[in-house]
């Protein structure tokens, strides 16, 4: 008989553990319970900063999280485990269900700290951790901008989370403090000098910083806070954010009577074991040895020696890599190894450049043969070479192995790694193994490296260092698009362009091989749609687009579509939004105000997408794109029309931007704003192309944002006029839909340019290559030929025969698809997953 195996919790090491054992599990002898108390499965904690880029949670999601289609996996979300009966073998929720178990997994993870301080519970103090905490922030921020300009903020530590809290909240458009009790920022990662630059760097980006205090009192005042210092400040705040670190979540441990640590966490042994022999604990939660481990490397260890564990492998913790590597606010920080020196007798070398704005430590043994670890901030390009050297011999001087790259002999590759060294620290990855992927099982391409070794596949942060690893062994990278098309994406839009190719199949028959894949497909629809080659839904192009390019609308979760007609600029008229209601009301639609200033109408069936279009269109809307990798929104702070602050019109800007460059079809989505002074309202400099307005003009951000590794943009050019801005961003775009590979946003985009921001500047500024005219007339074509694509569906019968739920039966409604009533709105009801009920 299968035996059950019970996980409290569905975070990211929950989840690993399920992948481990499911995947080696092949007879399925275990049947697995995942009791979870999110509403949502698990997501990228590591990245949740992310989400106020555009409040997407779904991007934040795992890769098959929710295990569908798995019979032997039943996941039960929003129902968290209340108690442990061991004597039973058996748990029990918070809605009274019972489970019995055979062996138990707790990754119940840690909790935010909160210091004892008063007023700590006062409405406008929130915590950091989940992404319903960003959701109340961001509540709490609106309400506290509405109709006021820029709002303030604290965080309460400045350690890694609290920085990251700080970004996020900079991001929001609030100007945050930091107060860290230590007499520098990140005091766990950084030294003394690193910690002074850090504050310097962090400084000029608009954060105010307060070390070597603590946070005595919060008191409220008038509708504010007001966060009294213990060096006497008082500051004067909207909303307050502890992030002061965290604690394990040891609670069912200890009423269950398991052995916890002295200063907490489940304590279990090298295999993951409690004092249980039935139960094991990974993750945040478990204390092993005694020690708790914050991280989601460590984390990640574990869960694979439970799995293996559990299925009859002798496996043991092989100990944890604690480097961090992060970019807060577009500034490195990093650390690896003995960041601090405790080493007995360990020395250090410190490069501080003031003018480069970066600091460099290594520590090595006290004969300087062997690296020890490091620290750097401003700079931490070298970040995996070196955490992958720590322990091992030093293959030259400390100085050469913080030469820049490029700097000659002098500089150290990842030829001077040795085999054991470890790449990906987050699945426990060797050079070896890697090299052995590469030479023995023909991997090559870093896709081929990851699909092989699991490396790059959790943070990224090592996927550079594979293409060096490919470089290394001799390989040459293949930039083919897919197995049918040898060229890369770039190459394929320039043979499009010169052989005025208007058909997937023509350009596959001479330049391709075999009938396409859904890879290629879609990035010749993208090419074809660029260079004005018909409707996305004309002819053959219809058979080449993505699910929501081929309905022109976003696929929701049940089934649904959900609509988002453009509001360029956000600014629209009481008219049109009364349309818009009335459109959700008749159709009994979901209605949302997007983090990008538009109005998302969720719910719709196929066959009412035309029937709803036809009334927005009516109405002088048009297509948002916001289903297409295009242009998606514009975002705008009111600017000089209101707002005492504003330098110039940015909702003007912001409209005529929209208007210009909607319906560019490109290798990814793009996303813009316009903020009418440096106050940045809109957010700008977190966008693929953001502009802020000045005195004597706009300044020009590019290569912001990037996905799942946030990037803050570059300036690009300054107090420009509005003639020269969008000449410039004219060809920006047309540069990046042109060279940019498949699904490459504009961040790595402009990091893997060959001179990086320079090289662009150079190019479409300067006109290095002589190509500006050429590309200026490219997007003067594009403006022209124009055309909303959902009226051209309304306008063509043979499209509109494409939107019925059923070819047999039009007009039936879809029995899968049913709604609830939740905050006066319809939701969807999803089969198989346990109905949960916000409050």
């Amino acid at each position: 008989m299968n035996r059950t195996l019970v996980v409290v919790g569905h975070g990211m090491v929950a989840h690993r553990l399920v992948e481990a054992v499911r995947s080696d599990d092949v007879d399925g002898t275990w049947r697995i319970v995942v009791l979870g108390e999110e509403s949502r499965p698990a997501y990228d904690r590591v990245a949740l900063t992310s989400y106020v880029d555009d409040w997407d949670a779904e991007r934040l999601a795992l890769p098959g999280c929710t295990y569908s289609g798995d019979e032997h996996v039943e996941l039960r979300l929003g129902d968290p485990v209340v108690s442990v009966d061991r004597a039973a073998k058996r748990v029990t929720t918070a809605s009274g269900f019972t489970q019995d178990y055979d062996a138990l997994v707790l990754a119940t993870g840690s909790r935010p700290f909160v210091p004892p301080v008063p007023g700590r519970d006062l409405p406008g103090c929130f915590v950091y951790r989940t992404i319903t905490d960003l959701d109340d922030i961001r509540a709490a921020v609106e309400r506290a901008t509405d109709g006021r300009g820029r709002a303030a903020a604290a965080v309460v530590g400045g350690g890694l989370l609290g920085l990251e809290a700080a970004k996020a909240l900079r991001d929001m458009g609030l100007s945050p403090h930091v107060v860290e009790l230590a007499p520098r920022l990140m005091p766990l990662q950084v030294d003394e000098g690193g910690g002074s630059l850090l504050r310097s760097l962090i400084t000029e980006l608009d954060v105010t910083v307060h070390t070597g205090t603590s946070t005595d009192a919060v008191e409220a005042d008038r509708g504010r806070l007001v966060a009294k210092l213990g060096n006497g400040t008082e500051l004067d705040v909207d909303l307050l954010v502890f992030s002061a670190g965290v604690r394990p979540r040891d609670d069912l441990a200890r009423d269950c009577g398991l052995d916890v640590g002295e200063r907490g966490g489940v304590l279990v042994d090298a295999t993951c074991r409690t004092s249980d022999p039935d139960v094991f604990a990974i993750g945040e939660c478990a204390a092993l040895e005694g020690r708790v481990y914050g991280l989601v490397a460590p984390g990640y260890s574990m869960a694979e020696v439970a799995a293996a564990t559990l299925l009859g492998t002798p496996a043991s913790f092989p100990g944890a890599d604690t480097s961090t590597k992060l970019k807060l606010m577009g500034v490195d920080v990093a650390s690896f190894g003995d960041a601090h020196a405790t080493t007995d007798g360990a020395l250090e070398v410190a490069f501080n450049d003031a003018v480069r704005g970066t600091y460099q430590k290594l520590v090595v043994s006290d004969d300087a043969t062997t690296l020890l670890g490091g620290v750097l901030v401003g700079d931490a390009s070298e970040y995996n070479l070196l955490r992958s050297l720590v322990g091992n011999p030093l293959p030259a001087e400390p100085a050469a192995l913080l030469a820049p790259a490029g700097a000659g002999d002098s500089a150290v590759g990842v030829d001077a790694l040795p085999a054991e060294a470890q790449i990906c620290s987050c699945n426990a990855v060797t050079k070896g193994a890697i090299v052995h992927a590469v030479t023995d099982q023909g991997c090559d391409s870093v896709g081929a490296i990851k699909a092989c070794t699991r490396a790059g596949t959790s943070c990224g942060s090592c996927v550079p260092m594979l293409g060096k690893l490919l470089d290394a062994c001799g390989v040459e990278q293949s930039r083919a698009l897919c197995e049918h098309f040898a060229q890369s994406r770039a190459e394929l839009f320039e043979i499009v362009r010169a052989t005025r190719i208007t058909t997937f199949s023509e350009l596959i028959a001479r330049h391709g091989t075999g009938a396409g894949c859904a890879i290629c497909k879609p990035a010749v629809a993208s090419i074809l749609a660029t260079l004005g080659n018909g409707h996305v839904l004309g002819g053959e192009q219809v058979t080449l687009q993505d699910t929501n390019d081929r309905f022109l609308a976003n696929l929701q979760r049940n089934g649904t579509y959900s609509v988002v007609p453009r509001v360029p600029g956000g600014e629209i008229t009481p008219d049109k939004l009364i349309v818009i209601g009335q459109v959700a009301k008749d159709f009994g639609l979901y209605t949302k105000i997007t983090g990008g200033q538009r109005i998302d109408l969720f719910g719709a069936t196929v066959d009412q997408l035309p029937l709803i279009w036809r009334r927005l269109v009516d109405a002088g809307f048009e297509s948002g794109h916001a289903y297409g990798k295009a242009l998606r929104t514009v975002k705008s702070c009111v600017g000089t029309t209101w707002c005492r602050y504003g330098q110039q019109d940015s909702v003007g800007l912001a409209v005529e931007l929209e208007l210009r460059y909607r319906g560019l079809r490109s290798p990814h989505k793009l996303k813009s704003a316009v903020s009418g002074c440096a106050r940045e309202c809109a957010e700008a400099r977190s966008k693929d192309f953001g502009i802020i307005a000045t005195e004597q003009g706009w300044n020009l951000y590019v290569g912001g944002n990037g996905g799942a590794i946030p990037r803050h943009a570059d300036l690009l050019v300054s107090d420009v006029d509005t003639e020269t801005l969008i000449r410039i961003i004219d060809r920006f775009l047309m540069f990046y839909v042109r060279t940019a590979d498949r699904l490459q946003r504009t961040a790595p985009w402009v990091e893997e340019l060959d001179g990086g921001l320079d090289h662009l500047r150079a190019v479409i500024v300067d006109d290095s290559l002589g190509i500006c005219a050429e590309l200026e007339e490219a997007m003067a074509e594009h403006v022209a030929n124009y055309r909303d694509e959902w009226r051209g569906v309304l306008e063509d019968p043979e499209k509109l025969a494409r939107f019925t739920s059923f070819v047999n039966a039009p007009g039936t409604p879809d029995p899968t698809i049913s709604f609830r009533t939740e905050r006066e709105q319809p939701v969807p009801v999803l089969l198989g997953v346990p109905e949960v009920v916000s409050r």
